[in-house]
């Protein structure tokens, strides 16, 4: 008893009125507890003892899309919490998701110009009628419970709304666009035909929707899962032209290759549009950088155009965190054209989650890594933090330096270079990926471990050697900057030592990891170590980074390296 309250012994977790919810990570339960309140809550720190998680507007609505009621939500709670739930947090949940689906979008049968927001509260269309933030939009009362717009505002009326605390559902249709015959290509000397995995094939579903629902969001999958096959299979269900946008030249040329060798589409079919060409074809891969080009910081954006030079009827946005402001905004202008990301991660170190989630649309589909992993299509990883002392001198220099500069000291430590080696000779024969942030540190590494380095500025063929040499085998260990971070496939890489990271990013440690998790033969396991200086400024930052995969189950073991290179563990 606690003031009167019954204690529930199988509850692991603290639930607070400030809609946070204290995971104990001692409780036998806490695993399970921590995937259940993935569901519908945001984990925002990771010490050791208590996780932290958050319950917020946009986690409950995503929850919502994924089909989760306030009921489902607040059961879970109940079953999870230690205590009761504090007075007044049941009926906040139930009033924040109520607000999902209170407004629906809708085409005008007036004028196909238009498009109609509709609500079964006319005090609620009054409110919004009055309020700031819309007046720009040219809203007009058609009745007690719609309003009309031009269907040009549709994308920031829905980012609006959002903001505002009342999410739309968007039923006013997409246009189909210019048709596309796409099959899928017979693999194999026997001809056995490609075939979706069962996950793969319920997150098309998921997408696709219902009639009149579907059409927009986001399919969340880790790294190695097969994000690209998805997007081709809802290429190959709409049968229509389509404009693939992804975070650089390496993967647009990865993508090109998926598309022709599980589909008959040709090559004068399929378009790049990089840096390197300029391609505007039935199926035009894109990256986010040429888009986002202009030759001043004030000039226009110089192949934004893209986005209509053809009639697409779907536009797909590859690694969907990454996508910058500038696609935000024409985003917003294309809110007709059937649109889907694919990410590992909805994390955005901007804090745009609620951007994408009006304007790409909510999340349709998330499979849990460990569910992935427990079926054999991703590998297992063991996850090891070495924490690697600072010599005297270095410490000496750290400890006059200001904030940000201890920070850079203790991630390019020398003293990793030493305990990188010593995981060389550990895993010898596997393939090995040494990836990090800073250029001058990863030259270092490059020189002492004799191994090639590739970072921005390496030439878009010398780097496709160098991944194809590391595919075949012949090279062992690649030295990778943030460049690998996303979108390379890298399938036999088995082992991944960051030697350095950007400050707090979750979604680039989670991004890092997903290099090594493609399946593997035998054990199907791969290797994740994080060099860390040793009481440093970097601990914390490391702690913050690997958050978000402590909340998709994985877990870290610490060894402590000795100057002699003898480990605690």
């Amino acid at each position: 008893m606690r003031g009167g309250k019954v204690m529930n012994e199988t509850g692991s977790c603290i639930v607070r009125r400030d809609r946070t919810v204290l995971l104990d990570c001692a409780h036998p339960n806490s695993q399970a507890a921590g995937r259940k309140l993935g569901v519908f809550a945001e984990l925002v720190k990771s010490p050791p003892a208590y996780h932290t998680y958050q319950i917020t507007p946009l986690t409950l609505w995503n929850a919502a899309a994924l089909g989760a009621t306030a009921d489902n939500i607040i059961e879970q709670l109940h079953k999870l919490s230690r205590w009761d739930i504090p007075a007044g947090l049941e009926e906040e949940i139930r009033l924040l998701l109520s607000r999902y689906g209170k407004l629906t979008l809708h085409s005008s049968a007036r004028d196909p110009r238009d498009i109609v927001l509709r609500s079964e509260d006319p005090l609620l269309l009054d409110e919004l009628m009055g309020g700031k933030g819309l007046e720009g939009m040219e809203l007009c009362r058609m009745g007690a419970l719609d309003l009309s717009c031009k269907a040009v505002f549709r994308g920031d009326l829905k980012q609006e709304l959002t903001r505002l605390g009342y999410p739309v559902l968007d039923y006013a249709g997409y246009h189909e666009g210019q048709a596309l015959q796409v099959k899928w290509r017979d693999e194999g000397e026997h001809g056995i035909p490609f075939r979706l995995r069962n996950y793969q094939q319920e997150a098309v579903k998921q997408f696709q929707g219902t009639v009149g629902s579907g059409g927009s969001g986001v399919v969340v999958l880790p790294c190695g899962a097969g994000k690209t096959v998805v997007g081709m299979a809802v290429l190959e269900a709409l049968q229509c032209e389509t404009l693939i946008l992804t975070s650089n030249t390496t993967s647009v040329r990865q993508w090109i290759e998926e598309l022709e060798r599980c589909t008959n589409l040709t090559e004068a079919e399929i378009g790049e549009y990089s840096g390197e060409k300029r391609q505007v074809r039935p199926v035009t891969v894109a990256t986010y950088q040429i888009l986002t080009h202009r030759r001043s910081k004030g000039g226009p954006f110089l192949h934004m155009s893209l986005f209509n030079e053809r009639n697409w009827g779907l536009i797909i946005y590859d690694e969907v965190h990454l996508l910058p402001a500038p696609v935000f905004r024409a985003t917003a202008d294309i809110q007709a054209t059937r649109r889907l990301g694919l990410t590992a991660t909805l994390v955005r170190e901007d804090g745009r989650e609620g951007d994408v989630f009006s304007l790409i649309g909510p999340k349709r589909y998330e499979l849990p890594w460990k569910v992935l992993e427990q079926q054999g299509w991703i590998a297992s990883v063991e996850c090891t933090e070495m924490l690697v002392p600072m010599n005297p001198e270095w410490r000496r220099e750290y400890t006059y330096a200001g904030k940000r500069e201890k920070f850079r000291l203790a991630a390019v430590n020398p003293a990793k270079i030493d305990a990188a080696s010593r995981l060389l000779e550990a895993h010898q024969g596997a393939g090995v990926l040494v990836i990090g942030q800073y250029l001058d540190q990863l030259t270092q590494f490059s020189a002492a471990l004799g191994a090639p380095l590739i970072t921005g500025k390496t030439p878009q063929r010398e780097r496709g050697e160098l991944y194809a040499a590391f595919n075949e085998g012949t090279l062992p260990v690649l030295i990778v900057s943030k460049v690998a971070n996303f979108a390379v496939n890298l399938p036999d890489a088995s082992v991944a030592i960051e030697v350095s990271g950007a400050f707090g990013s979750r979604q680039e440690e989670a991004q890092r990891l997903g290099r090594i998790l493609r399946p593997k033969a035998g054990e199907n396991k791969a290797y994740f170590y994080t060099l860390v200086s040793g009481d440093s400024r970097e601990q914390e930052f490391a702690r913050q980074r690997r958050m978000f995969l402590t909340e998709q189950g994985y877990e870290y073991q610490v060894r402590v390296e000795q100057q002699s290179g003898e480990e605690i563990t």
